[in-house]
């Protein structure tokens, strides 16, 4: 029975060690595995933050090339007001008023009449309905506070 025993105990002990070893060789692929994917991933990461980096000079490039657009554009829209303001100065008063009444957006006319003579802005002013006048003044007040900054 003592040796019944033993035997039993070291085909139990070689069965545990055979179990041990597939668990670890196991292990050990899982492992290998696992730092495939590691390198894997690393590499994707990298990829993707030269991507993000990219992205971050055209947006930066791009925002330049906004505002430098943005100072073209009001550029040419001082040069067009002052322009527009030159023909409405030369026209007669009652005229210029009467156009400056009728148009839709009473921002151009604020532009207008802010880039006119202040002596003809007013007698063209005199000939602006009453209301216009009203949205005019307070673009106009808004103008001369920025223009003052």
């Amino acid at each position: 029975m003592k040796a019944l025993c033993i035997n039993f105990c070291i085909i139990t002990s070689l069965a545990l060690g055979a179990y041990a070893d597939a668990q670890q060789k196991e292990i050990q692929k899982e492992l290998r595995r696992l730092e495939k994917l590691k390198a894997y991933i690393d590499e994707k990461l990298s990829a993707d933050q030269k991507v993000l980096e990219q992205i971050k000079k055209e947006r930066a490039a791009l925002e330049k090339l906004k505002k430098s657009l943005d100072e073209e554009r009001k550029k040419i829209d001082d040069a067009r007001y002052k322009k527009l303001a030159k023909a409405f100065e030369n026209m007669d008063p009652e005229y210029a008023g009467e156009k400056l009444s009728k148009m839709e957006d009473p921002v151009i006319a604020a532009y207008i009449l802010y880039n006119m003579n202040p002596r003809k802005a007013g007698e063209a002013l005199n000939y602006v309905d009453p209301q216009a006048v009203s949205n005019i003044t307070k673009i106009l007040i808004k103008l001369r506070k920025n223009a003052k900054k």
